[in-house]
């Protein structure tokens, strides 16, 4: 298997969307059904137009046919914290269920890593949600550290 990463387009939205539905937690807060939401479009349309957020996508070609098997949201900000250090901020980390295990995860982050100093970013952070202990390992192994508490407040 062939393995390239590349900036999503349009186009990816439902193979995005799938990936991301399709695991426990996705599941209950995703909906891949088509036509998509037009949420996910206008979501899309938002990070292009803001610049320096980009959905990352790891495609496989096997046999001729390629597929989307990895998706991360990155994003750079600039901050005053830290003597002024720009930060990565990575989101929607999600690998295709039947590749799981394969090193792929570890190869996107990777690239999200390699993007982050590429962009002169000092800090790379993320957030796993509390319940997911095998991604925290996971991020552990990369060398991330769990050196915060995170907080969110939905606003319904």
């Amino acid at each position: 298997m062939k393995l390239t990463f590349r900036e999503g387009q349009e186009a990816d939205l439902p193979a995005v969307v799938a990936l991301l539905a399709d695991d426990v937690l996705g599941r209950a807060r995703e909906d891949a059904s088509l036509p998509l939401d037009p949420a996910y479009l206008s979501a899309f349309r938002e990070m292009q137009a803001q610049g320096g957020n980009r959905l990352i996508l790891a495609e496989a070609e096997e046999d001729g046919s390629r597929r989307i098997v990895g998706c991360l949201q990155f994003v750079v900000l600039p901050g005053i914290s830290l003597k002024g250090t720009r930060r990565a901020q990575v989101e929607g980390v999600r690998v295709a269920g039947d590749q799981r295990g394969s090193g792929l995860g570890r190869r996107l982050l990777g690239q999200a890593i390699d993007l982050a100093r590429a962009e002169g970013c000092g800090l790379l952070q993320l957030t796993a949600d509390a319940s997911r202990a095998d991604t925290h390992r996971f991020y552990d192994s990369l060398g991330f550290t769990a050196s915060h508490l995170g907080f969110k407040l939905k606003l319904d």
